[in-house]
């Protein structure tokens, strides 16, 4: 094995299997590779342009549950029941009632019901109701409905908006509801994310630079995560004609196009330069490592996918939205870094090395490529490996509890619905919902709604309403309002928080009240209650099929029964920073004034379920390519211990590289105005540094070393299947190694000393 190992990274032409047809395609004709790249990437510019007007803000709830049953009939029986548009009326001194504000109101709701798409115009200068009139007696509401779905009441509400916001005579107008908040929150991460964007390029071609010192290998990374990102959004819009895509998905697009892009290039292109450091000639390095370090590419690419593919069994488009734009980008990003990125090694050859900035830094010696583990780097992380594997036990056990602390304030969260405190404070739709919140009575937004279907009498009505009325956590009840025989509803305002445990409460409680007719209940507590069961139901399905794949990508990888356990164990491990800090930072209201949040007390209820399935997926990014290199050193040595160390020295710093870069584009993320856009970037920035660092420099050389060459046991019908179906980056794969006699160094042991001592 070793001489083959020694003949494939020399000069001379490749040992073992020969190169593939993908392979030879990309080494012989690079220049052909590149055009159709740059020409398919030309008409993803145009296909995905506009994709952003093309999507939705909304998809929290699931289309089957009762309520958004409810919800719809409502909209079309009752369309003032459920009014989406408010425009908030300030009569300043003279008050609400004031003849020539009064005047002004009314002109001002007869053109609002004139309007094309706009239907359900009330008031409170039309109704009298207390409840549209704030308790200042200055501020009143108009209330409408636009309808439609989503995209064309956004259209509709961008047409007549500047006709109403702003000052009318003696009143001035402000627009508020649940349609204005979507809109400006929609508007507000397209700002967000061009800004993200632009942080985040510059950052990261600087950290490319550090890591690379050449500026031609740094402009690599970055080409293929820009190739990514922008046929990840034509894909997006082709889905757009077919289904509802959220505009939170840009925001993953974004992060992985980059940092999954930077991460498979970053090994690609390390491994390519330890070829040419052989002295192996740039076509002979790129067909090396595309047998080698692509394979790894592809696999870790396809358990990204795996990963967030399981937010495709929830009903709610919002998270079905990122497995579509994640799945999309992570494949692009690994086919670019398998196409685009070898083609361009093949033409620069030598001069992927040139421009080397840092050779300031080196103080007169000369320039050498990088070799991941041949300098200090490397023989860091080698004896880094061995001092935690001398302490094994202390490391594992203290590394788990500490981990498992950081993770115990999730066992207090409070799940909860999005409003329009995501938006900063300074948003216009913003200032009118706390308006309403806090200077109008009542519980606005907070209410249900009870839809009653089937002939019913007047008697049994208030019957009913007077049923539901004296339930436990009912303020109020009122109605019925009829259309028409066979229709009606009630409004139910339920006591304390609108979405509180109380409110929840009600909501069963009249879900499970008799009634002479078919009832179902709709509003916000409703929602919340709807999308917690659809959730609970999927959920064991999203978590098997993460499980099941990881765990058979995994032995693929390594033919081991030990190790895939171990992965999926010391994934979730590392990930229960991120949800404790979720929940103390952003539930809590922990550092809001630091970071510029409104905290609500609860967390939006599809979000952990997004980032447990985002973060899963790149920790075992970082897991494959650690594991990989183990392997691949095992099958050469047959020593356990050495390739522990040997796969970190050659992947530690890349991965910790990797990992700061994602960790950067992600904080570009979370410097979004939007509190769950922040949330997403912020706390996945932290699950990946600790999986990259803590997990993978501590817990994974521990745990196997105490596992120890169990590690790799397998029965035998499952090693006879490994050895058919399985993946590896040694091009010849070898039975391991007997141990050697004590006081004889195994060939890895001579190697890996060798590289420390140079």
């Amino acid at each position: 094995m070793a001489e083959v190992k020694k003949t494939a990274r020399g000069g001379g032409p490749p040992q073992g299997p020969e190169a593939g047809g993908w392979t030879r395609f990309v080494t012989v004709r690079p220049r052909l590779t590149l055009l159709v790249a740059l020409v398919l990437t030309a008409l993803a510019v145009l296909a995905g342009s506009g994709v952003a007007d093309r999507m939705g803000s909304g998809g929290w709830e699931d289309p089957a549950a009762e309520s958004t049953y409810a919800t719809g009939v409502l909209e079309h029986r009752f369309p003032g029941s459920q009014p989406n548009l408010l425009l908030l009326v300030d009569t300043g001194t003279g008050g609400v009632d004031a003849p020539a504000a009064a005047a002004e109101a009314r002109r001002l709701a007869e053109r609002l019901d004139a309007e094309p798409g706009v239907e359900g115009v009330g008031s409170y200068w039309s109704t009298g109701s207390p409840a549209l009139r704030s308790e200042d007696g200055r501020k009143a509401v108009i209330a409408a409905r636009i309808g439609g779905e989503e995209k064309a009441a956004a259209a509709v509400l961008d047409r007549i908006a500047p006709s109403y916001r702003g000052t009318h005579g003696p009143v001035e107008v402000s627009l508020g509801g649940g349609l204005a908040v979507r809109h400006e929150m929609q508007q507000t991460i397209e700002e967000d994310l061009l800004r993200a964007e632009l942080i985040a390029l510059p950052l990261t071609l600087v950290l490319l630079v550090m890591v690379f010192g050449s500026a031609v290998a740094a402009l690599l990374p970055l080409g293929v995560g820009i190739v990514a990102i922008l046929g990840a959004n034509a894909v997006l819009r082709g889905i757009t004609e077919f289904t509802d895509v959220s505009v939170f998905a840009q925001n993953l697009t974004t992060a992985l196009g980059l940092g999954l892009a930077i991460d498979y290039a970053l090994f690609i292109v390390r491994r390519h330069r330890e070829e040419l450091a052989t002295g192996a000639d740039p076509r002979t390095a790129v067909r090396t490592t595309l047998r080698t370090a692509g394979r790894t590419v592809l696999f870790s690419a396809l358990t990204v996918a795996a990963s967030l593919s399981a937010m495709l069994v929830f009903p709610q488009y919002f998270l079905r939205s990122f497995a579509y734009a994640g799945i999309a980008v992570v494949l692009l990003a690994a086919v670019a870094a398998l196409a685009l990125l070898p083609a361009a090694l093949v033409l620069l050859g030598d001069r992927v090395n040139a421009l080397d900035l840092r050779r300031l830094l080196r103080r007169g010696r000369a320039p050498r490529p990088d070799a991941p583990g041949r300098g200090a780097e490397g023989a860091g992380w080698a004896r880094a490996a061995a001092l935690v594997m001398r302490r094994a036990p202390v490391f594992a056990v203290l590394t788990t509890a500490g981990l498992v602390l950081l993770g115990l304030p999730f066992l207090g969260v409070k799940f909860g619905t999005a409003d329009d405190r995501q938006l900063p404070t300074t948003a216009s739709s913003r200032i009118v919902q706390d308006e309403l919140r806090h200077g109008f009575p009542g519980n606005p937004g907070g209410g249900l709604t009870v839809l009653a279907e089937g002939p019913a009498t007047p008697a049994q009505y208030t019957a009913y309403r007077d049923r539901i009325a004296a339930l436990d956590g009912v303020a109020r009840a009122e109605g019925p309002v009829t259309a028409g025989p066979g229709h009606a509803f009630f409004t139910v305002v339920p006591e304390g928080e609108g979405v509180g445990a109380g409110a929840q409460r009600t909501v069963a409680e009249l879900r499970a009240a008799s009634a002479p007719f078919d009832t179902s209940v709709t509003g916000q507590a409703a929602v919340l209650v709807d999308s917690k069961d659809a959730l609970a139901e999927r959920l064991p399905w999203a978590a098997g099929i993460i499980v099941v794949v990881t765990l058979l990508l995994v032995f693929l990888l390594t033919g081991s029964v030990l190790v895939p356990v171990q992965a999926v164990f010391l994934n979730a491990l590392s990930l229960t920073a991120m949800f404790g800090a979720v929940v103390w930072v952003f539930q809590d209201g922990h550092l809001a004034g630091l970071l510029g949040f409104t905290p609500t007390g609860d967390i939006e209820t599809t979000l952990p379920v997004l980032m447990f399935c985002v973060a899963f997926g790149l920790s075992m990014d970082y897991g494959v390519f650690l594991l990989s290199r183990i392997k691949e050193e095992y099958d050469a040595t047959g020593d356990h211990e050495h390739s522990i160390r040997f796969g970190l020295s050659r992947t530690g710093g890349l991965i910790t590289a990797a990992a700061v870069i994602l960790a950067v584009v992600m904080v570009a993320i979370g410097t979004s105005r939007v509190t769950n856009t922040k949330m997403l970037g912020l706390g996945v920035a932290l699950a990946v540094l600790m999986d990259a660092t803590v997990v993978r420099g501590l817990l994974v050389p521990s745990v196997m070393k105490l596992t120890g060459r169990l590690t790799w046991w397998a029965p035998g019908p499952l090693r006879r299947f490994h050895d058919r179906f399985g993946i590896s980056e040694s091009d010849h794969p070898v039975a391991p190694a007997a141990p050697a006699p004590d006081g004889v160094q195994t060939p890895g042991e001579r190697r890996e000393m060798t590289a420390l001592r140079s």
